[in-house]
């Protein structure tokens, strides 16, 4: 059998399938063509982008100015509530959307590519969950994310070595005191020596008050000669 008698099969068998099952964006709900995944062109244009990858002082590191030392902070886009952006998030933390993480974590991993701000990370870290709420979830957000953006910026990640040692409630209702409280001191290292000199990206989906990511950066940054920067999908 001939490539191009396979391709033109495994073509039939795709417009068949997706007759009676078809892919659909997961912002817009209309149904996607074959080289759309996850995302529709359409809604991919749209998508409110900051730019913050190109400014050193941004609304994403302002942030953390007195607060703890970041190097570099960006957001890919802005996060409206009520917009069908806002379902991406929402889907890809609560609803198994993994493709829409991978998705975007390319197009964050793009951003992060062209900046001259980014130029030296040794090693990527998601946020983490702790065990119980990844166990309930079945995966975390923060994860997929980063395997979406590995595939372009080729970089090292880890997913072990930074843990929560306490399980916390959600941070969605809680005020920025609250939610600076709720994670004081409750990230912590099996390795630090692992990450003696190195500049550290950390990934979250959302940031907010950045309370979260302060404390996963301090618990980095107590390490001898560590940097950390950060990157998130969407800044509220």
């Amino acid at each position: 059998m001939t490539t191009n008698l396979k391709r033109n099969i495994s073509s039939l068998c795709y417009d068949f399938i997706n007759l009676f099952y078809p892919n659909i964006c997961q912002a817009c709900g209309n149904v996607l063509y074959k080289n759309e995944t996850a995302i529709c062109s359409k809604c991919l244009h749209q998508i409110p982008k900051t730019d913050f990858h190109l400014q050193k002082n941004n609304p994403v590191s302002v942030l953390f100015w007195g607060r703890v030392k970041i190097e570099y902070a960006t957001s890919y886009f802005t996060f409206a509530k009520g917009s069908k952006f806002q379902k991406l998030i929402h889907k890809l933390k609560y609803y198994s959307g993994t493709d829409i993480g991978i998705e975007l974590g390319k197009l964050l991993a793009y951003t992060i590519k062209t900046s001259d701000f980014y130029t030296d990370i040794d090693l990527i870290i998601p946020v983490p969950l702790h065990p119980k709420k990844r166990k309930i979830r079945g995966y975390n957000q923060a994860e997929v994310i980063v395997d979406g953006m590995k595939e372009i910026l080729e970089i090292e990640s880890d997913y072990i070595n930074l843990y929560r040692s306490v399980h916390t409630q959600s941070q969605t209702r809680k005020s920025k005191l609250e939610r600076w409280e709720n994670v004081d001191q409750i990230f912590k290292l099996h390795n630090p020596e692992q990450l003696i000199d190195k500049h550290v990206l950390l990934v979250d989906d959302v940031v907010t008050t950045g309370s979260t990511l302060e404390a996963c950066a301090q618990a980095i940054l107590d390490v001898e000669g560590s940097k950390v920067s950060i990157a998130t999908l969407a800044y509220a």
